[in-house]
């Protein structure tokens, strides 16, 4: 029943909790850390014993050695190698004097070979390729842990300065890896396993932190020759080196060292060699495609590796590139390292991408989040651009890239094609969003088949009806990403930008860069592709705000290139329109798109919806008359808005006839753009001082409109000049075009405040729906689009200039000659002035060179810059009533059609299809059908002078006469058939559109009386 037993066997139980297997572990951790630092320190006191007996053996400076103690029966090398130490100062000073003796040894007989394994190699050579893969990464690694102290200021030295240690050390080294010893690939091998790359990477930053700059005489140095010799070990024959991991590897380590090739420059022409570069750059490919990361963690924010990477790979391919052993297989490589690296890149700006006049670099910046921008170091900048847009680089990329493509009928791997296609487009995508715009474009446009190829491509694949997968080669586009996606991203901006310098004789006449009848199949390519990207398959967020991120992920980046290709294809189509507009070669809707449905209109008036926003991106998808439509509700909207009484009473003016001008400035040009927007009313006051009759109901504000505008743009004002009809290269007619005089300032001291208010008055003009006879020349238009004005715009403003720029343009012999400087001269109102186009113009001469550059300054100068203060004072002006958005509905001939309406003499059967009668008169009345037949036999000219006479306006609606509000009425005036009845003349209420047209008895009569009226110009006394 009891416990029987000797009670000092029981287990003791710690009543602090813990059992006693922790206390067991806890006794075994610190026997092993005893045993550890028992077996440390008797490492120590064997290393200390064998380093006694070495030096008495060979002496404390080496000095009883000879080249009999390198050989496999001494124990020199052994008992060094074992108690070395790098940062014993005694033991680096043996090391030194160990790799001296060896230099000298092996210089003396020629056969270091025999020097460390005798006479039989083969039956030594596991120990002696132990011993040398050991000695030469302990003299690495001796460099490594002195390098920031006794050796900071040794690091970048030359094998003739033979005394410095570090040159000594290498020197050995190189030694060693000569490329004929059997042993040299056990040596890389074990070196790379040591990741000698990170430590040749760590010396090189430390030296060039340090006060010693490398000597630059010609020289290699040390360690460069060093990394001669390792370099090429990539496991190819007759090499048997392992695959090194790519964390270590040279490309890793040492291409993401800023500047590598100025340090190294002999090292880069063994780097340039074809098979060596492209291990190196396939690792990297590799690298990429699998999300690899394996680059270095950057230390210095001016310097970051991956934008190292990419200056030194951009500069060795420049090399690469240009050698004939380069393969497509290498480009494509090339192509894909360096995309991936670019789009890491902060863009880099330049001089030439200041000025970059297209809405589609606003409408990309828009997709990027707010982050704090990465600066580069500028040196670095100048290394990545300078290489990326070199022309000669471009120039080969492109044609290795596509040289399949070019090849035209003759067979080709269509897989490979396509990948081509898609690296090299991906690559210029990348370019262009990074890189200075201007001058990648000029390379492109102007040195390469670009354009030519790309479209040969496309064009088959659309004949084909089957166009190759990009996401097969490119791994983030997804599955069903059209194969033109890419493509398009490329070829649209380059094609625009040539489109900027070819002249009207080349694209119409001579098919440069492609025929009319290609230009009309790629505008059926490309307005598919844009329905299909904005309406069909569209971005579930559009670049209407900051919806992306700047991350690169997926999902991102084909939002970002589908939303680029969105952008460029309509800007290309935008200006195929243009060139359309000037002269006709394609029928104006193909343009349009083949589905817009009433629906979609509907949509289109909406803000923030799909269709509303393809009106904005590409109107000249939705018909001219759909979207004058929608001009139309968005006026009569903004109308409504603002027609209170208050404002109606608050707005009326007393003009006088013979100063219609100064009166409406004076009254006119304080007004708020609230009070714009409103009702304002009339009164006409005659020669005589007296109030004309009729109460201004809108007609007689109708004639006041078409009145003033007349006088402000009239030329004997000297605000506008006007282009004189002249016959252009063409054969089309610009007759009587107005522009802002660029002398204007001379005559009038307030000229830029009239420009300012005669904006404001067209504006207020569109705003009522009043149409007014101002033939504005195309390029002022494109001021009120905010467009730029290129070469093929100056017809339209100078065809005499236009013709010598392009006599310029092809002239064939030296154009110095002809002794022409970069100035331009003036002459306005007999004053002769001289401005430089450029700083120095007047000493920089015209050549051969630079002529493409002169004759763009002096169509810039003449379409942009003389009249540009006087445009933008008239677009303020404008833009306050009707804002941008609504104008960019509709391109310049468009625009033209808005202010004047059709050019083409009024439909009469259309206003007599929409026409009331009232008082008696009916559509059979005898009268009425007599002034039917009258107004049929009135030339233009007095079809205008009537309409205007009944409505207050020459122009009839936009749209037709159905949209004439209120419709146009004929009432019977005089009551019955007598002689002081047919006596009247007939009389209009332009407010209410109304012709009061008394019962004449004959046709003649009626013309007569007719004819009367609406030639008298007797102010609104007849109404």
């Amino acid at each position: 029943m009891f416990f029987s037993g000797d009670p000092s066997t029981r287990k003791r139980v710690d009543l602090g909790g813990r059992s006693t297997k922790e206390g067991d572990a806890r006794k075994l951790l610190e026997q092993t850390r005893m045993e550890l630092f028992r077996g440390r320190r008797s490492t120590a006191i064997v290393r200390s014993k064998v380093r006694r007996d070495f030096c008495e053996t060979y002496g404390d400076n080496c000095q009883n050695v000879d080249r009999h103690c390198f050989e496999p029966a001494s124990s020199f090398l052994p008992q060094f190698l074992f108690f070395f130490k790098a940062q014993s100062s005694g033991d680096f000073v043996m090391l030194v004097e160990t790799c001296r003796l060896l230099r000298k040894f092996a210089h003396s007989s020629g056969d270091i070979l025999s020097l460390f394994s005798g006479l039989d190699y083969s039956s030594e050579h596991n120990m002696v390729d132990f011993r040398v893969k050991k000695l030469a990464f302990t003299c690495i690694e001796a460099i490594h842990q002195n390098s920031r102290d006794r050796l900071r200021d040794q690091l970048l030295v030359t094998p003739e300065e033979s005394t410095i240690s570090t040159a000594i050390l290498m020197d050995a080294m190189s030694l060693l890896l000569d490329p004929k010893l059997p042993w040299v690939c056990k040596i890389v091998s074990y070196l790379q396993k040591r990741n000698i790359f990170k430590l040749v990477r760590e010396i090189v930053t430390t030296a060039k932190e340090g006060s010693r700059s490398p000597t630059m005489n010609g020289s290699i140095l040390s360690l460069e020759s060093v990394l001669f010799l390792v370099v090429p070990h990539v496991g190819r024959e007759p090499c048997c080196c392992p695959v090194v991991d790519p964390r270590w590897s040279f490309s890793s380590m040492i291409l993401t060292i800023p500047f590598i090739w100025q340090l190294f420059p002999n090292l880069k022409v063994v780097f340039a060699n074809p098979s060596l570069s492209q291990h190196y750059v396939h690792q990297m490919a590799l690298c990429i495609q699998k999300d690899t990361h394996v680059l270095p963690i950057d230390t210095n924010t001016e310097f970051p590796g991956y934008a190292c990477l990419l200056g030194n790979t951009l500069e060795i391919a420049n090399v690469v590139l240009s050698q004939p052993e380069c393969s497509l297989d290498m480009a494509i490589d090339i192509a894909s390292v360096a995309t991936f690296l670019l789009e890491t890149l902060p863009p880099i700006k330049s001089s030439e991408r200041e000025s970059r006049h297209s809405s589609s670099e606003e409408d990309d910046d828009m997709l990027i989040d707010d982050v704090q921008e990465l600066v580069l170091n500028r040196t670095l900048e100048q290394q990545i651009t300078s290489n990326a847009i070199d022309s000669r680089f471009l120039l080969q990329l492109t044609n290795i890239l596509f040289h399949q493509v070019s090849g035209g009928t003759q067979s080709y791997d269509e897989d490979k094609e396509a990948l081509a296609i898609a690296t090299g487009s991906s690559f210029l995508y990348a370019a262009f969003n990074i890189l200075p715009l201007e001058r990648i474009m000029t390379v492109l446009a102007y040195r390469t088949e670009l354009v030519a190829v790309l479209w040969n491509y496309m064009k088959r694949c659309h004949e084909n009806q089957k166009w190759s997968s990009m996401p097969s080669v490119l791994a983030y586009l997804p599955a069903d990403s059209p194969g033109w996606l890419l493509p398009l991203v490329v070829f649209c901006p380059v094609y625009k930008h040539m489109l900027t310098i070819v002249d009207n004789e080349e694209f119409y006449e001579r098919g440069k860069p492609l025929s009319l009848q290609d230009i009309r199949l790629l505008i059926i390519i490309l307005k598919q592709a844009l329905w299909q990207l904005l309406w069909v398959n569209p971005l579930t967020q559009h670049n209407s705000g900051k919806s992306v991120s700047n991350d690169l992920s997926k999902k991102n980046r084909v939002d970002l290139i589908q939303n680029r290709v969105g952008v460029v294809v309509a800007e290309l189509l935008s200006q195929f329109q243009d060139w359309n507009n000037r002269q006709q070669f394609t029928s104006s809707t193909d343009f349009q798109a083949d589905t817009v449905s009433e629906y979609f209109i509907t949509q289109a008036i909406v803000e923030g919806t799909r269709a509303s926003y393809i009106l904005m991106q590409a109107p000249f998808l939705i018909p001219f008359t759909s979207r004058v439509k929608i001009f139309t509700t968005q006026l009569a909207t903004a109308r409504q808005s603002h027609g209170s009484e208050e404002i109606f009473a608050g707005n009326r003016f007393r003009i006088r006839r013979d100063h219609i001008l100064d009166d409406a400035y004076n009254q006119m040009s304080a007004l708020s753009e609230d009070d714009l927007r409103g009702p304002i009313r009339v009164t006409f006051v005659n020669e005589l001082g007296v109030e004309e009759a009729g109460i201004d109901g809108g007609g007689i504000f109708k004639d006041f409109m078409e009145k003033i505008t007349l006088a402000a743009f009239d030329v004997q004002y000297g605000l506008f000049k006007v282009r004189m009809p002249v016959a252009l290269l063409i054969q089309e007619t610009v007759d009587h075009m107005l522009y802002p005089n660029p002398g204007s300032g001379m005559i009038h001291g307030q000229h830029l405040q009239f420009f300012h208010f005669l904006g404001s008055l067209l504006a207020k003009a569109m705003f009522e729906g009043i149409l007014v006879d101002l033939p504005f020349a195309t390029f002022f238009l494109s001021k009120l689009k905010q467009k730029y004005n290129y070469l093929n715009d100056l017809p339209s403003l100078d065809p005499e200039l236009y013709r010598h720029l392009i006599f310029l343009k092809r002239y064939k012999g030296d154009i110095s000659d002809l002794e022409l400087y970069f100035v331009i001269l003036n002459n306005e109102y007999g004053e002769r002035t001289e401005e430089e186009l450029l700083p120095g113009g007047k000493d920089m001469r015209v050549t051969n060179k630079n002529v493409i550059t002169f004759i763009h300054l002096v169509s810039n100068h003449r379409l942009n810059f003389q009249i540009r203060q006087q445009s933008s004072h008239f677009l303020r002006g404008f833009q306050q009533l009707i804002p941008r958005e609504w104008i960019d509905m509709f391109n310049e001939h468009e625009l033209q059609v808005l202010i004047s309406g059709s050019a083409d003499s009024l439909d009469i059967d259309d206003l007599r299809e929409n026409t009331n009668y009232s008082g008696g008169y009916n559509a059979g009345h005898y009268v009425i059908d007599m002034f039917w037949e009258v107004m049929k036999s009135f030339s233009t000219e007095n079809q205008k002078k009537f309409l205007k006479f009944v409505t207050g306006c020459s122009r009839g609606p936009l749209l037709g006469f159905k949209y004439l509000e209120p419709a146009f009425c004929i009432q019977r005036a005089g009551g019955s058939v007598s002689n002081e009845a047919v006596d009247r003349l007939p009389t209009s209420a332009t407010c209410m559109n109304l012709l009061k047209l008394p019962p004449y008895q004959s046709k003649e009569q009626l013309a007569t009386k007719l004819m009367y009226s609406i030639s008298a110009e007797a102010g609104f006394d007849l109404s």
